[in-house]
């Protein structure tokens, strides 16, 4: 596949078609990245049975699911090595690291060592995530390039669901929660074979490849401002939603009298009625734009998270969490394709691994651990809530500093 059959405009009124390589390349991506949801509503599903085990606090709860997070910024510097040494060979390293590390996960013997191992998966399965991002952006007519990275990370997504659904039944295995992370690994394990009929993307061949600086150099050149704000866009959004759907369970359990059965039953209904919804961000942002896309998203995230957490009654804090399940996926999509298309091939990766990785992610590590920290005095109602208000300062960074990227080449969009 020439770079030239992706500058190819299609015939007006109609989208660009996928070639039979471009299809199989959709399926690879969407079933790898299945497992970033998989691994993220596993920790949060198996999260009070953990603290039981190993007789945590809800601080040391929150601690722990910081350290984890501490991960997915030290993803960045196996993120960046992609403009070096190619998509398709960091791919194939982060989902052999994550199959690995999730089966050695299920023999954590206590805290520490469930922290580390979590934490290195973590590791793998973001670099993984942000690769497939790169690979969608490079890969894809600019008209579908909205709809492929929704479609890859409504996979995320459907892995949350999937976790969702089968995690109280590994619960109820003789070896508990540990059999969460022996299912997780296996189709990985699968996909690591499969890989071998990827390609390298197009665009990363034909890009020059020099000596990289450090991951900060950027910050000293033309896209520094650029980087700044789209890392606070990720910022003030993971905030938020990092700890929106990890702590439910334990406001529910906890503020709202359910049982375990119908945790389950909540997660997995709220989860499986967002999921239409999700799988049609990727459209709604090719057919709206990704600003306008964006005042929808993170809106409804923001009212989701707040009545997840303050409402009474199954039925309205099932039907908020399903809202704020969406929210929490459809962010995503809306931010990755700002990160993917607002920088030039060459610096892409660092651009993902600086902006994403190493400065947004600050709070995704920080957040678990105030947010745990307050809830000892406050409980978890209004320790998620106050939250709410990360999406919205997001939203306001979107509007004010970032243009609109919709259905114009990776080539134009960088220089927008």
């Amino acid at each position: 596949m020439e770079l030239s059959t992706l500058d190819t405009p299609p015939p007006k009124g109609s989208a660009t078609p996928l070639s039979a390589y471009q299809k199989r390349l959709v399926v690879f991506l969407s079933v790898a990245t299945f497992f970033e949801g998989y691994d993220f509503m596993a920790l949060s599903q198996i999260l009070p049975g953990l603290r039981a085990d190993f007789h945590l606090s809800p601080l040391a709860g929150g601690l722990l699911v910081a350290v984890i997070n501490v991960g997915t910024m030290l993803a960045a510097l196996l993120v960046r090595r992609a403009d070096t040494l190619g998509r398709k060979r960091v791919l194939a390293l982060t989902i052999t690291g994550y199959t690995l590390c999730s089966l050695a996960t299920a023999a954590a013997p206590e805290a520490i060592s469930f922290a580390v191992l979590q934490m290195l998966a973590r590791v793998f399965l973001i670099g993984e995530w942000a690769i497939a991002m790169v690979y969608a952006a490079e890969e894809f007519p600019a008209d579908r390039r909205g709809m492929v990275i929704g479609l890859i990370q409504a996979f995320s997504s459907l892995g949350s669901v999937a976790c969702a659904g089968v995690v109280p039944l590994l619960l109820r295995t003789p070896i508990g929660w540990r059999a969460v992370y022996v299912v997780g690994a296996v189709p990985l394990a699968m996909m690591a074979f499969a890989r071998r009929n990827l390609r390298e993307t197009s665009r990363f061949e034909h890009a020059a490849h020099g000596e990289r600086p450090g991951l900060f150099a950027m910050l000293s050149t033309p896209w520094a401002s650029r980087v700044w704000i789209v890392a606070a866009a990720w910022f003030f959004t993971y905030l938020c939603t990092q700890s929106a759907i990890t702590f439910w369970k334990e406001f529910a359990l906890a503020e709202r009298g359910f049982t375990d059965k119908q945790v389950g039953g909540a997660i997995t209904l709220a989860a499986v009625g967002s999921m239409p919804f999700v799988f049609a961000v990727g459209r709604l942002l090719d057919r709206v734009g990704r600003r306008a896309g964006a005042v929808v998203i993170f809106s409804l995230t923001a009212v989701g998270v707040i009545g997840a957490y303050t409402l009474q009654g199954g039925a309205a804090l099932t039907a908020s969490l399903a809202i704020a399940i969406f929210g929490t996926s459809a962010v995503l999509p809306v931010l990755n394709a700002f990160t993917a298309e607002l920088f030039p091939t060459e610096m892409r990766s660092d651009a993902f691994a600086l902006a994403n990785n190493t400065l947004g992610r600050v709070s995704y590590v920080l957040s678990p651990l105030v947010v745990g920290a307050v809830a000892e005095g406050a409980g978890w109602g209004r320790a998620v809530s106050v939250t709410a208000v990360g999406p919205l300062v997001a939203l306001a960074v979107i509007l004010a500093k970032l243009p609109e990227t919709r259905g114009l080449e990776l080539e134009d969009t960088a220089k927008l």
